[in-house]
């Protein structure tokens, strides 16, 4: 694969030429300055190219002050150089304020631009087997966003069997092929990149979007989605060779255009479901050829919804859905048939249900989720869609996992004073049964167990962090490794058999 860098979100360039200093007297033209000092990596547009884009939705909260001290300053880790000694402060303010307005219209990143990018790994070489003697099924991949890389964690020993380095902010968790021999990951700017789990090789990359969300693989293992906001599509690529397999516009059948907030595999009906920020739709698309020849392949339909739902949560047989309303305090549970509501449930204090787990509670099965603007976890009777029980945190939390064969379930406090905290929930009796604070002020979060539950995995979410092994039934420490800021573990048998303890 060639060589490239992968470079700050923020804000970066590399070979970006020599400015002199205007005179105060002079108007600063920023396009200019961005044309002339940024557009060779990011692009005309601010689309991205070798750096990323550089437009309100992948810079995020980042506000232009710190946007100007990263300029100024530079960011070693992502091979940017210092420009305060090229450019005025005043040059750099008007770069930071430039990059910060919106584009103004949907930008239009089309098969040709996507397939464009395509890059293989010549080095690659397959494997038939695994390389390594562990269990390939209890294998972690661990998401290290303080220097952008991942890392492949032996889920029997705890022990590291490969780091390389990985697109720039990932996110929406990576996806394994249904027998655990390729994972695939995706950054906020689009990138999609084919790790072999067996040869611990990567194997091909390719910019599928502007900002993405999500992907999802198909029930086969052959076909990988990205839902993107920007453009306003789907795009579903070979798991083979990451070449484009079908683009859907997202449009809504009046021709609204809508941002794809994510989509989702269902692995018992073999379909992909959407789900859309701008318009009342659930799309379902068939992600293989139905046997009985009732679907071909990518064949769409659309259920209608009444408002526009985010966030899904699916019941295990995945007829039934959960979604955030846009209100944030209402979960709204839709058919997956006819788009019926099967029940609206008050979840004040922004649900994360995309976040919630599922177990079965007194002869029936209840879903929990954490709230990211409340300290509470709320249970829901998924069979009635009412709350079953309130329980009260230390703080607003992101993340909760469980698993099978473990009577707890583990939430964390990401938001707040107590973020360093991560309470232990009894299934039966839904009370806390302790909260684990393993280093004060630092954010602990993201628990993901290991194949068969005898350990959780915690995150210490910092730069300077680590991962600590925790035994699931009596919650002392096994073993600490340091990561760089360490944020999701993905076990690939908890992830390919869509155990209910943790987010599919």
């Amino acid at each position: 694969m060639a060589k490239y860098s992968i470079l700050s979100v923020a804000i970066g360039s590399a070979l970006m030429a020599s400015v002199a200093s205007p005179s105060l007297s002079e108007v600063i033209d920023a396009a200019k300055l961005y044309a002339d000092n940024c557009a060779e990596c990011h692009q005309a547009e601010r689309l991205g190219g070798t750096g990323p884009a550089l437009i309100p939705q992948t810079l995020k909260r980042k506000k232009a002050k710190h946007l100007s001290k990263i300029i100024s300053a530079g960011l070693e880790q992502t091979q940017m150089p210092a420009f305060g000694e090229d450019l005025s402060e005043a040059q750099i303010a008007a770069l930071a304020d430039y990059i910060k307005q919106p584009l103004g219209y949907v930008p239009k990143w089309d098969e040709a631009d996507i397939m464009a990018t395509r890059e293989f790994n010549e080095d690659y070489k397959p494997a038939n087997k695994p390389v390594f003697t562990g269990d390939p099924m209890n294998i972690f991949i661990v998401v290290e966003t303080g220097d952008h890389h991942a890392s492949v964690l032996d889920g029997d020993t705890f022990t590291r069997l490969d780091r390389f380095e990985t697109p720039y902010a990932l996110h929406g968790g990576p996806k394994y092929t249904p027998d655990g021999h390729y994972v695939f990951f995706m950054s906020r700017d689009g990138w999609v990149m084919k790790y072999d789990v067996w040869s611990l090789q990567v194997v091909a990359k390719i910019r599928v979007g502007i900002n993405s969300r999500n992907i999802a693989m198909s029930a086969d293992g052959q076909h990988l989605a990205v839902a993107s906001y920007l453009p306003h599509n789907l795009v579903v690529l070979s798991t083979k060779d990451l070449s484009v397999e079908k683009i859907f516009d997202a449009r809504a059948e009046n021709g609204n255009s809508s941002r794809v907030s994510a989509v989702y595999q269902d692995p018992f009906h073999g379909r992909f479901i959407v789900a859309f920020k701008d318009i009342a739709e659930v799309w379902d698309i068939a992600s293989q050829r139905a046997k009985d020849g009732s679907r071909e392949l990518f064949d769409l339909r659309r259920i209608s919804v009444p408002e526009p739902l985010d966030d899904f949560f699916f019941d295990q047989s995945y007829n039934q859905l959960m979604g955030s309303a846009r209100d944030g305090k209402t979960g709204m549970a839709i058919d997956m048939k006819d788009g019926s509501v099967l029940g609206k449930i008050p979840l004040p204090g922004f649900p994360h249900l995309g976040s919630g787990i599922s177990w079965k509670w007194n002869k029936k099965t209840v879903m929990a989720t954490p709230h990211l603007r409340e300290a509470k976890v709320s249970v829901v009777d998924m069979d009635n869609w009412s709350i079953v029980k309130t329980i009260e945190t230390e703080g607003p939390g992101f993340f909760m996992r469980s698993h099978e064969n473990s009577p707890y379930a583990w939430s964390g406090v990401f938001f707040g004073p107590n973020k360093d905290k991560m309470h232990i929930i009894d299934k039966k009796t839904l009370e806390i049964v302790k909260t684990i604070q393993p280093i004060p002020g630092k954010t602990a979060a993201h628990i993901e167990f290991d194949r068969d539950g005898k350990h959780a995995i915690m995150s210490i979410w910092e730069k300077d962090g680590m991962i600590i092994i925790y035994d699931a039934k009596t919650f002392k420490e096994v073993k600490r490794m340091k990561m760089s800021k360490p944020s999701g573990k993905y076990n690939v048998w908890n992830k390919i058999t869509f155990s209910e303890g943790t987010s599919h």
